[in-house]
């Protein structure tokens, strides 16, 4: 009775210890509305146009120009950029790409999702789509892992016939994010995230000077502190299933203590 009492009482720990853990891989939620969202993208990194997770950017331009817009990222989220382009009726065939860089300007390559696609003559729209690796709160120097900070989406069409040069295009772009939690955990974190200005800010605070932010965007609930993820819950309660397991073989293999004395010849 004894071991059964033990036993409930840990199923009841782990049951209330997952729930923080399965809140973490659900979806991220919608950053802020679409009334909100850019309506032109910058021409370069500098001038990107900022928007937030949720919002759809929209962007008219013409037909050969580079379009820029940036989003914050935190650590153990896995963003997802989608853009459409919608064409003029009349154009010919013309490959376009969608590019993501971090904080550093590193370009980060998609694990999956078609970010170049070729729209043939005639084609209305082209939709291109890139999802990055997870974002990590550190990573070695010669890595090129994604870390925390602000993305920058870059929207380009690669070959393009004179004909076509200049012809009117409307831009849609999306950013949204899968929080992964503590299975991308790593040991150590960033001292500041990666976003413009941070250098600047963060020297202005040691000799006291006004600072300079050149990016306001950031998450909803501002950047993680980087120390807290569900890993801690799992690593506590795999500590209290090892207790266990250990009491349970205890109690299994000890046996009912010494046998009883028989005198010889008895």
């Amino acid at each position: 009775m004894r071991a059964t009492r033990v036993l409930s009482a840990a199923l009841l720990t782990l049951g209330l210890a997952a729930a923080p853990a399965a809140a973490d891989s659900s979806p991220s939620p919608s950053a802020s509305a679409d009334g909100k969202a850019p309506t032109q993208a910058g021409t370069s990194f500098r001038t990107a146009a900022e928007m937030d997770q949720g919002q759809t950017a929209t962007a008219s331009a013409s037909t050969g120009d580079y379009l820029y817009w940036s989003f914050p990222a935190d650590t153990g989220q896995r963003p997802t950029v989608k853009a459409t382009v919608k064409l003029p009726d009349t154009h010919a065939a013309q490959t376009w790409q969608l590019d993501v860089y971090d904080g550093l300007r590193r370009h980060q390559s998609c694990m999956y999702g078609a970010a170049t696609r070729t729209a043939e003559q005639g084609t209305a729209t082209v939709e291109l789509a890139c999802v990055l690796r997870t974002v990590r709160a550190w990573s070695e120097p010669w890595a090129n892992d994604p870390l925390p900070g602000t993305y920058y989406v870059r929207l380009t069409v690669l070959n393009l016939g004179s004909a076509d040069l200049g012809l009117p295009v409307r831009a849609e772009v999306r950013a949204d994010s899968k929080n992964i939690g503590g299975a991308a955990a790593v040991d150590g974190s960033l001292g500041k995230p990666l976003v413009p200005g941070i250098a600047v800010e963060s020297d202005a605070e040691k000799d006291g000077s006004k600072s300079a932010v050149l990016s306001a965007i950031e998450p909803d609930d501002g950047w993680s502190s980087h120390w807290w993820s569900s890993r801690w819950v799992w690593t506590a309660v795999g500590g209290v299933l090892a207790a266990l397991a250990g009491i349970g073989g205890y109690a299994l293999t000890r046996g009912r203590g010494r046998p009883a004395y028989v005198p010889p010849g008895a």
